[in-house]
């Protein structure tokens, strides 16, 4: 048999070029040697949130989906709940709660990528206290299914000042101009020198929706008594008011931030706002006859009356000795009003009201009178 030799001249560039394509070629076909198997470590999450709401800490965070090693997790165990008095927690120690382990990830985030857990921590009465410096640490731990985790989220920091109870006394009553509310004066009397004083808020909703606006707030000074007026409403439409204690603590440098802690809230407060009000009585109504020679008749004008939900007006009529009678079908748009239903030599006494959108009608002003040439 005849052997054919191959041979490669290294001398040339191109003979180069062939040889370096025929080893990378080589090289590419190497096996990689195999990679351990992966821990399942749960990425330990990063956005850690915490609010504190009277003696509660809720704290809220999105669980993770991927490992330290960048692999989806195929099944996340219970998270640990960690709390210290120490500015920087190193370890979680002895949890202070557990949340358990969600669904399985592979049957619940095919839609919703992001679980968001969370979790209440009822903060024990030895742990609050008048110092306004004094803070509580809180971290989270995210596990695996063998309870084993990578470390701790980011780490939150919670006031430990006192807060007050719900102001007591909470009431609301229906004025024309508006929903008044009041309550007393139950926050302690302040320090010149202290970096703690309280603001009471108070919030309302519409019955058909849970998202509060906030009406106003109030400081507590020295007052027993306290109210706030509610302008902004609907007539004819229910309110939900709720009001709380804040305190707040004041910044000790410039480079620190104000820190509020709400209290719990009073029970909330059903309102029908019914419109059962009527307008401002007309002021200023002057009459003013028609001159000789001229078709009679007598002009009105008086000053406008400025409620938001004002409707018109009406016009009455009487002679000596007679019951007012009202002149218009429908009310009167503009605060002037020209009456042609009259007689010579006859006096007439007229009055004028205000009406609103919901037909309120306001006591009849002061009359005038005019004699008719």
């Amino acid at each position: 048999m005849l052997m054919k030799t191959i041979r490669v001249r290294c001398s040339t560039p191109t003979g180069l070029l062939a040889l370096g394509a025929l080893l990378m070629f080589t090289a590419c076909a190497t096996v990689a040697p195999p990679q351990p198997p992966s821990l399942e470590l749960p990425k330990p999450p990063s956005d850690l949130r915490a609010v504190r709401k009277g003696d509660h800490v809720t704290l809220t965070w999105t669980d993770p989906t991927v490992t330290t090693d960048r692999q989806k997790i195929r099944h996340l165990g219970a998270t640990w709940i960690c709390r210290g008095l120490m500015p920087q927690l190193m370890e979680c120690g002895n949890p202070v709660g557990e949340v358990a382990a969600p669904p399985n990830p592979a049957t619940t985030r095919s839609s919703n990528p992001s679980i968001v857990s969370s979790y209440v921590d009822p903060l024990r009465a030895q742990l609050e206290n008048d110092n306004p410096s004094a803070f509580v640490t809180y971290a989270v731990e995210a596990l695996n299914a063998g309870r084993r985790g990578a470390g701790l989220s980011n780490q939150v920091h919670v006031p430990l000042t006192h807060t007050l109870p719900p102001p007591p006394d909470f009431a609301a009553h229906i004025t024309g101009q508006g929903v008044v509310l009041t309550w007393t004066n139950n926050a302690p009397a302040a320090s010149p020198n202290s970096p703690v004083h309280y603001v009471y808020r108070v919030y309302r909703h519409p019955e058909e929706s849970p998202q509060p606006i906030l009406v106003g707030e109030i400081p507590a000074r020295s007052e027993r008594s306290l109210s706030l007026m509610d302008s902004n409403i609907e007539w004819e439409k229910t309110y939900e008011y709720r009001a709380e204690t804040v305190t707040v603590i004041a910044q000790q440098s410039k480079s620190e931030i104000e820190v509020e802690v709400e209290g719990d809230d009073v029970p909330e407060i059903k309102v029908f706002a019914h419109d059962i009000f009527p307008p401002a009585v007309p002021s200023g109504l002057q009459a003013v006859a028609s001159g000789p020679g001229q078709k009679s008749f007598v002009d009105l004008i008086w000053a406008p009356v400025t409620d938001v939900d004002l409707e018109g007006y009406n016009v009455y009529r009487h002679q000596e000795s007679e019951a007012p009678l009202k002149l218009n079908a429908a009310p009167v748009k503009s605060p002037a009003y020209r009456d042609e239903n009259v007689m010579s030599g006859k006096r007439y006494f007229y009055s004028v009201t205000a009406v609103d959108v919901r037909s309120n009608e306001s006591d009849r002003s002061e009359e005038a009178s005019e004699r008719v040439p």
